[in-house]
């Protein structure tokens, strides 16, 4: 069963990153900040989840 907080905390992250991404530069630039903002929400997250209390 997936939880749905992931879900949620991702969506969200994803979300802000698509509506900033075309005023980042190019596609290589684009997806380099991609990549280091997913390592940062995964990184992220567990803290989230327990001040959340998750």
């Amino acid at each position: 069963m997936t939880d749905g907080t992931v879900i949620v905390w991702y969506a969200a992250i994803c979300g802000i990153l698509g509506a900033v991404a075309p005023s980042l530069g190019g596609t290589m630039l684009r997806l380099g900040i991609g990549a280091l903002v997913g390592v940062a929400a995964a990184t992220l997250l567990p803290l989230v989840r327990v001040s959340l209390g998750l």
